[in-house]
């Protein structure tokens, strides 16, 4: 049963760790049946690399994409008979160009990208989970309709749930993210104080559930200090008002964080009574860029699997 829709390797993400092959040989050694390999797409403005990509051309990055997406289906042929192996990306939305680049890319790359992880990292082009400062930078430039913390902070939430409305529009992403990632410094902020920004948040919600889309409970959350995965119980209770599915992720950044505490991921699944967890399965339906289209429901118990016992060991 054991999975996760979202991870990165140090050969195709500078931030990250390790080669491809080894996440993918720490999965099987941790008992993953089914592992996604979903690489940053490439940035197109300089401003918009990532620091330690400042020596990085624009195009070694279109070409480490590409290079990522061989090797990502290199090892899913390899290692068949040990893993399921799903090769999809991570997308980013900085700027408009993002989005029109990715469309492009899904039309280059159609039939090797089997999934998206719908996923951004900025608002108003500053990234927000990079380190506080910049978070905060984030913060202040947006603007406001008030001159207090209150009003920029709720335009802050709204320019981020604009712009993941906007990703999904255009995407349909088969798995959302890390949805609330826009609290990450802040991860006590009671999102339903700023009624705006709530209610950006259930419209993309909605839409989301009415196309078929998962929700990733995310373990990354746990590692950056949270006492939840993403997301917070909060949006998890409108997730699961509005009939919404979950799935999982460890969003690991090299093999040392494979599955790395999903024994504490369990612990807070059941604590906001989450029953049932879903994972997408290969199809022969599939839809012109050959992505997946069937999310696919895990028979059983979730909980009662011997994954959790060595999810524990990898935490520790």
């Amino acid at each position: 049963m054991p999975y996760s829709h979202h991870s990165h390797s140090g050969q195709f993400c500078q931030h990250a760790s390790g080669s491809l092959e080894e996440v993918v040989k720490a999965a099987i050694e941790q008992g993953f049946e089914l592992y996604g390999l979903t690489e940053h797409v490439p940035r197109y403005r300089p401003e918009d690399l990532y620091p330690e990509e400042a020596s990085t051309s624009l195009d070694a990055l279109v070409n480490q994409f590409d290079n990522f997406l061989a090797e990502a289906h290199r090892l899913k042929a390899v290692y068949a008979q040990d893993i399921t192996l799903l090769v999809g990306l991570e997308t980013e939305h900085i700027s408009a160009l993002d989005l029109d680049n990715l469309t492009r890319l899904l039309d280059r790359h159609a039939g090797k990208i089997e999934y998206l992880v719908g996923s951004l990292h900025h608002v108003n082009g500053i990234p927000i989970d990079f380190d506080l400062e910049s978070y905060e930078k984030a913060l202040a430039s947006v603007q406001s309709t008030g001159d207090n913390q209150e009003a920029q902070m709720e335009a802050f939430l709204c320019s981020y749930f604009d712009s993941q409305y906007e990703l999904l529009r255009r995407f349909q992403p088969e798995v959302i993210g890390h949805v609330d990632l826009c609290r990450l410094y802040k991860p006590e902020l009671p999102l339903e104080s700023y009624p705006q920004a709530w209610a950006k948040l259930e419209r993309n919600v909605q839409y989301a559930v009415g196309y078929g889309a998962l929700f990733e409970l995310n373990a990354a959350a746990l590692r950056k200090g949270w006492v939840s995965a993403y997301p917070g119980e909060d949006v998890v209770r409108l997730i699961q008002r509005l009939d919404g599915r979950f799935t999982l992720s460890d969003d690991s950044h090299g093999p040392h964080a494979v599955g790395l505490n999903y024994a504490r991921m369990k612990e807070y699944a059941m604590r906001v009574e989450i029953s049932e967890i879903w994972h997408l399965e290969r199809s022969p339906r599939v839809n012109h860029a050959g992505r997946l289209t069937r999310p696919c429901r895990v028979a059983g118990d979730i909980w009662e699997s011997g994954f959790w016992a060595k999810a524990t060991n990898v935490s520790k």
